[in-house]
C-alpha cells in the first residue's frame, strides 16, 4: 500500500495509532487535526516510532476554504475520518454543539473531497447507532436507533455517506462501526489520553490507577450477566487499525459502501475487566458500587463475521494483551502525553 491517505482527527487516541500504522505500511501520511481534545505530542511520536516523518496540518473541518486548499494541494487518494466531538454525556448537555461541529465538519469534507475527485473514504463509526439491542451478537442488519446526538450524528454522517454514494456511484466508502476499543501501542508511547473525567471504563480504571480520580464507580450489580455487571465487546485498538488497513484495501476494489462491525464477538464484564486490569498492573483498585447509569444496556456485543469474511480481518488479541499494553502506556504516562501538567488542568471540550 503505497498511497497518500488522509487522517482526519490524526492526532487522537485512534488517528495516532492509525497513522502509525499506515506509515509502516508505506503510505505517505496527512496528519490533520484542530487538537481540541489531541496532543500533538502523539504524532511526535509517531514519527519516532516509524522512523519516517508524516505531515501534520492544525485545521478545523469548519474552515471549508483551507481544507478545500489542503485537499487540492495534497491530492489524497483516500481518507480515514476519525476527527469529530465523542463523548456521550457532553452531547446530551450540548447537543447543537455535537451536530453544528460533526456534521458541518463532515460535510465541508466531502464537498471537498467530491471537488478534488477523491473517492475513497473510510468512516470511523460506532455500535452506539444500534442503541439497545434486541439480540446479542448484533450484526449490521440491526435497527439503528442511537439514544444519544453523539450515536445520532454518527447514523446521520452514516446516512449521508450511503446518500452519496447513491448519487454517485463512483465513491467507495467504509462505514466501521467500533465497539469498545481500549488498550495502547505496545510500545508504551502513543494511547488514550482523555480530557477530562472519562465516560468509558477503561481510561477510568486507568485514571483511578494512576491516582487522577479517588475511586472507580461501579454502574450496577444487578444486570441480568454472569455476575451483574454490564458486558461489552472490547477491542484492541491496534486490532481496530488493522481493520481500518483491510478496509482500504477492500476499496481498492471498489466494492461501493460498505458496512463493517469492528469487534472480537466475545463479552467481558465490568468486573472481568477490573480484575484482568489489577492481574496486569499488580496493584489492587479501590472500587465503589453504584446504581445504574441512565442509559446503559445489560449487554452489548459484535458479530463481526461480515469484517472476518470480506475483509478478511479477525481480531487477534485477548483481554489479557489489552490490559498489559494499556499499563504499560501508563505506567510509563502517568499524566498522559504532558506530564508536566498537573492533572486538574485537564478540562473538557468546549
Amino acid at each position: 500500500m503505497a498511497d497518500t491517505i488522509l487522517v482526519t482527527g490524526g492526532a487522537g487516541y485512534i488517528g495516532s495509532h492509525a497513522c502509525l500504522a499506515l506509515l509502516e505500511a508505506g503510505c505517505e501520511v496527512i496528519a490533520l487535526d484542530n487538537l481540541v481534545n489531541a496532543s500533538e505530542e502523539s504524532l511526535r511520536r509517531v514519527q519516532e516510532l516509524a522512523g519516517k516523518a508524516l505531515r501534520f496540518e492544525k485545521l478545523d473541518l469548519l474552515n471549508a476554504p483551507a481544507l478545500e486548499a489542503l485537499i487540492k494541494q495534497t491530492q489524497p487518494d483516500a481518507v480515514i475520518h476519525f476527527a469529530g466531538l465523542k463523548a456521550v454525556g457532553e452531547s446530551v448537555a450540548i447537543p447543537l454543539t455535537y451536530y453544528a461541529n460533526n456534521l458541518t465538519g463532515t460535510l465541508n469534507l466531502l464537498q471537498a473531497l467530491q471537488q478534488q475527485g477523491t473517492r475513497k473514504l473510510v468512516f470511523s463509526s460506532t455500535a452506539t447507532v444500534y442503541g439497545p439491542p434486541d439480540k446479542n451478537p448484533v450484526n449490521e442488519t440491526a435497527p439503528i436507533r442511537p439514544t444519544n446526538p453523539y450515536g445520532q450524528c454518527k447514523a446521520m454522517i452514516e446516512q449521508m455517506l450511503r446518500d452519496a454514494h447513491v448519487a454517485d456511484p463512483s465513491w467507495n466508502i467504509a462505514l466501521l462501526r467500533y465497539f469498545n476499543p481500549v488498550g495502547a501501542h505496545p510500545s508504551g508511547r502513543i494511547g488514550e489520553d482523555p480530557l477530562g473525567i472519562p465516560n468509558n471504563l477503561m481510561p477510568f480504571i486507568g485514571q483511578v490507577a494512576t491516582g487522577r480520580q479517588p475511586l472507580l464507580k461501579i454502574f450496577g450489580d444487578d444486570y441480568p450477566t454472569p455476575d451483574g455487571t454490564g458486558v461489552r465487546d472490547y477491542l484492541h485498538v491496534m486490532d481496530l487499525v488493522e481493520g481500518h488497513l483491510a478496509a482500504l484495501e477492500h476499496l481498492a476494489n471498489e466494492p461501493g459502501c460498505v458496512t463493517y462491525n469492528l469487534g472480537t464477538g466475545t463479552g467481558h464484564s465490568v468486573l472481568e475487566m477490573v480484575s484482568a486490569f489489577e492481574k496486569a498492573a499488580g496493584i489492587e483498585l479501590h472500587q465503589e458500587t453504584v446504581g445504574r447509569r441512565a442509559g446503559d444496556v445489560a449487554e452489548l456485543r459484535a458479530d463481526p463475521s461480515l469484517a472476518n469474511d470480506e475483509l478478511g480481518w479477525q481480531a487477534r488479541r485477548g483481554l489479557d494483551e489489552m490490559c498489559r499494553d494499556t499499563w504499560l502506556w501508563l505506567s510509563n504516562n502517568p499524566a498522559g502525553y504532558n506530564d508536566d501538567e498537573e492533572p486538574d488542568q485537564k478540562h473538557a471540550l468546549q
